[in-house]
């Protein structure tokens, strides 16, 4: 197992909900030489210099300036993901007591495949506001960490035909189950609890909160020679990892940024999503100047990374013939006739040129004609600045499951590749 690989291990494990993987983000920058800037202050940005920004604390962008050329003439190298992933959210007044059991409402928040929800060890995670002892109003982030939640199964013997065809009713089936004897629990005061327990002890009442569940299944490596990662949140906490490493292995003489935006996986519309104003306000206070800031845009370049979809043996039919991208075989370059996704040929042969650079190999996406197409960051970033866009992932199987699966040499070499495109002198 390489350091790299390791190490996103790591990275997954510390990052259960988009508020989590910013701060995790937020650290590593820090820790690499990046300044926290804040979007209320005014900004003294230096050549050269690296900074890093966060809205909403789940959504982030870093870049580095160029040392020498004027951003106007050099362009900017971007990468840009997702720090959403499709899950179960616990209500607003979420507690039920039925027949003796505590449980919570959930919400489903985005594309959830649910049926591999039932009988996993979960947890919560997320952000919670609350009022301090003092009168303030805070934020802090919560992790229970521990296996404290499931939604057990209908036995089969309840239900004959649940091999054959069982749907779920959201509202009905997904309540998880915490404990029994309560008939008084509070969830607010179970975050005024966890709060504590993890030193934050000045809570005087919770006014609102934004908790995730999460399997606390850690990350694995599988497969007979350890050539893959299992985990939950793949899409697309790891094209946020890929994108990260890049950034600071880079270091690069271009103007380089990162960018990793939340609520992809609802449509993108808000205030810290691909469709909100977070990106363009931030090049706005990078170039001021509207000639010199469309010079820049025209000069640089987007790789929104996403994962795809791997051709998977036993379910062929549901891809093209020709292009089913084989785990472990390369990043995907991602193609749709219809904009789903922002590649076309100029963007794509720049993104086969820099993998032949580092000798990694390409493979292409196309969904099945008769069937539609998912969509990404890339044609709304494309579409809100004006920018070349490349679309682009790395091949895995069980998208939006609460476990899945992609290939680690295919890690290993996007890494390479988006290295390689921040430190390009010419797209």
């Amino acid at each position: 197992m390489t350091d790299l690989i390791a190490d996103l291990q790591l990275f997954l494990e510390a990052s259960p909900t988009p508020y989590h993987a910013v701060n995790e983000m937020s650290q590593r920058l820090a820790a690499n030489g990046f300044v926290e800037l804040r979007e209320e202050d005014s900004w003294q940005l230096q050549a050269g210099g690296k900074y890093y920004v966060t809205r909403n604390g789940s959504s982030i962008i870093a870049w580095s300036l160029p040392r020498g050329a004027d951003l106007a003439e050099s362009g900017l190298r971007m990468v840009g993901a997702h720090t959403d992933s499709p899950c179960l959210k616990v209500k607003p007044v979420p507690e039920l007591n039925r027949h003796g059991y505590q449980q919570l409402g959930v919400e489903v928040y985005g594309g959830v495949l649910l049926n591999p929800w039932f009988d996993r060890d979960l947890s919560m995670a997320g952000r919670v506001s609350y009022k301090s002892l003092n009168g303030e109003r805070c934020q802090a982030l919560v992790n229970f960490e521990g296996p404290i939640a499931l939604i057990p199964s209908l036995a089969i013997h309840l239900d004959r035909d649940a091999n054959k065809s069982r749907t779920i009713n959201a509202q009905t089936y997904l309540p998880v189950i915490l404990g029994q004897g309560d008939k008084d629990f509070s969830f607010k005061q179970m975050l005024v609890d966890r709060l504590s327990a993890e030193g934050i002890e000045d809570v005087a009442e919770v006014l609102d909160y934004e908790i995730s569940l999460y399997d606390t299944q850690k990350p694995a490596l599988t497969g007979l020679k350890k050539e893959y990662l299992s985990s939950a949140r793949l899409d697309n906490l790891l094209s946020c990892y890929m994108g990260l490493a890049a950034l600071l292995r880079s270091d690069s003489e271009q103007g380089v940024l990162l960018v990793c935006n939340d609520h992809e996986e609802v449509g993108s519309m808000s205030s810290s999503g691909a469709q909100g104003p977070m990106l363009s306000q931030v090049l706005e206070r990078l170039l001021p100047n509207v000639e010199q800031r469309v010079r820049m845009i025209s000069r640089s370049m987007m790789i929104s990374a996403d994962n795809a979809h791997g051709i998977h043996p036993n379910f062929a039919d549901k891809h093209d013939a020709n292009h089913g991208p084989l785990i472990n075989e390369g990043p995907v370059i991602k193609l749709n006739a219809n904009q789903r996704y922002a590649s076309n040929s100029e963007t794509s042969a720049i993104f086969r040129d820099l993998a032949q650079q580092v000798n990694v190999p390409v493979q292409a996406f196309v969904v099945r004609s008769d069937m539609a197409c998912g969509s990404t960051i890339g044609p709304i970033t494309a579409a809100e600045l004006g920018v070349k866009t490349l679309d682009i992932g790395v091949p895995q199987f069980a998208m939006h499951s609460i476990r899945e699966m992609a290939g680690v040499k295919d890690v290993e070499n996007l890494t390479k590749v988006l290295t390689r495109f921040y430190t390009e002198d010419r797209v």
